[in-house]
């Protein structure tokens, strides 16, 4: 299942275009029925999730939190419990984002689902650290893209 809960106001956030775009990358992950979380909220909640969970006391456009967190790139996850069939929970800050989607060209929509994507990669133990790694989640990312603009284009 996946849960969208959106604590802002300030931007207009397409729920049922996200929770599609989602769902597509689910389906291509081969997570189909694996459950996800995303919250939109304010940069004053951000600031404090990204001061508690990375000890960076500022807003940030997005934040992953895995439920499989020792997973490694690559691996699959095969659940063992139902609980096990949840891949984390994903944290977008709308304000941040519109103010960096100016820099690469990108509608707010279309950089929201960006994000997500991004996010699901580190839900699935990928980063970015060095460049090697970057390439890697890169494609993933690719990946997940072309399987929401299939979807999205039925």
């Amino acid at each position: 299942m996946i849960r969208i809960t959106n604590t802002q106001r300030r931007f207009t956030i397409k729920t049922g275009m996200i929770k599609k775009a989602t769902q597509a990358m689910l389906d291509e992950l081969g997570y189909s029925r694996f459950d996800i979380g995303i919250l939109f909220c304010g940069t004053t909640a951000m600031a404090q999730y990204n001061g508690t969970y990375r000890n960076k006391h500022k807003a940030t456009d997005v934040l992953s939190f895995p439920y499989h967190d020792t997973l490694k790139a690559g691996e699959v996850i095969v659940p063992v419990t139902p609980d096990d069939a949840n891949l984390g929970d994903i944290i977008l800050c709308p304000l941040i984002i519109d103010k960096k989607r100016h820099d690469w060209h990108r509608s707010f929509d279309d950089h929201c689902v960006v994000l997500v994507a991004h996010a699901m990669a580190h839900l699935l133990g990928h980063d970015h650290e060095i460049d090697s790694d970057y390439l890697i989640m890169q494609k993933l990312e690719d990946r997940l893209l072309e399987a929401v603009r299939r979807k999205l284009k039925k």
